[in-house]
């Protein structure tokens, strides 16, 4: 998924001096933002205060949407650098086409991963015939330095491995390992994501790792989050240093939890390039609009997204400043 935002804002992002070592509770409300013809979304990832989640850079969750007479997500071809992409639905379908070729719908509780690495190019829509309601998250992760100019490449995963908990909880991995299972997906850091369906009344106690940091994401419902009441579409931050965490679903409910080790390179992330310096994205943004590098998304109709222009300053990596 692009950021469409005619003015995109660079972020700085990564770096450890603001990780706390020990546990949080930071509540992260959401940004409206405009996404193609007629779709709206929260942008959760990078908001003011809160950069990175792990190696999660990047959170925008939409729906549920009434679609029916809509024509539901319309990005056009856009390009990608230095990140991976996570496609998670909960309603609906989207239609993948990329430059190395791929064409695949992925539907509710399937991972389309796309690696994006050195550069790829690819686009997303609602297909003909979709269904009714539109429900979801992307998600970015960023590349470490050894991985971030590997080959594009897009994965799709069907069967993900699940965990029940007899007390009313069923956890998807999306990424990285829970309770001994683990995802099929590539990962290039220590990561984790899992989606978390808590039927009503349920109270668990997950266990986590004391050293990753980790958000949640109530994609449905309302969970009360190590205490905390975490309403849809809303982000609570947690931080590091539990063992466990506890969940508590007031009716039936449905979040993302993101998690990782904290992410030390320090980034730079404008419009959709995750690099290193400003000479790098401004270098990638003319390799875009004149035509190299990222290949052709065959198939869509319509024309490629066209690239904001930089900002008058310079893009520079300086860590996770508040």
């Amino acid at each position: 998924m692009s950021d469409l935002q005619l003015r995109p804002a660079p972020v700085v992002c990564g770096g450890r001096e603001d990780v706390a070592g020990g546990p949080v509770r930071e509540l992260l409300a959401p940004r409206r933002v405009p996404l193609g013809e007629s779709t709206v979304v929260r942008r959760l990832l990078p908001s003011l205060g809160r950069r990175m989640v792990g190696a999660w850079c990047f959170v925008d969750h939409y729906g549920p949407d009434d679609v029916t007479d809509a024509p539901g997500m319309q990005v056009p071809p856009h390009p990608h650098i230095g990140l991976q992409t996570v496609s998670w639905l909960h309603a609906g379908e989207v239609l993948h086409r990329d430059s190395v070729g791929s064409l695949q719908t992925v539907r509710p509780k399937e991972l389309g991963l796309m690696t994006a690495g050195r550069a790829i190019a690819h686009a997303e829509v609602s297909p003909r015939g979709h269904g009714p309601i539109l429900h979801g998250a992307q998600l970015w992760v960023a590349l470490p330095d050894a991985h971030r100019h590997t080959d594009p490449a897009f994965e799709h995963h069907t069967v993900l491995p699940r965990v029940t908990a007899g007390n009313g909880m069923e956890a998807t991995v999306i990424l990285g390992e829970l309770d001994g299972a683990a995802s099929p997906g590539t990962a290039y850091t220590p990561i984790f994501g899992a989606d978390l369906a808590l039927a009503d009344g349920a109270e668990v106690r997950l266990p986590v790792e004391p050293d990753f940091e980790y958000a949640a994401l109530t994609m449905s419902g309302v969970t009360e989050v190590d205490g905390v009441r975490v309403e849809p579409g809303s982000m609570l931050y947690l931080g590091c240093g539990r063992r466990e965490l506890p969940l508590r679903a007031d009716g039936d409910s449905g979040l993302v939890l993101l998690g990782g080790e904290p992410f030390e390179e320090k980034l730079v992330m404008w419009w959709n390039f995750v690099g290193r310096s400003g000479e790098e994205i401004a270098q990638a943004r003319e390799d875009w609009m004149t035509g190299d590098r990222f290949g052709t998304v065959h198939g869509y109709d319509g024309d490629p997204l066209p690239a904001p222009a930089l900002p008058a300053t310079p893009l520079k990596p300086r860590g996770r400043t508040r």
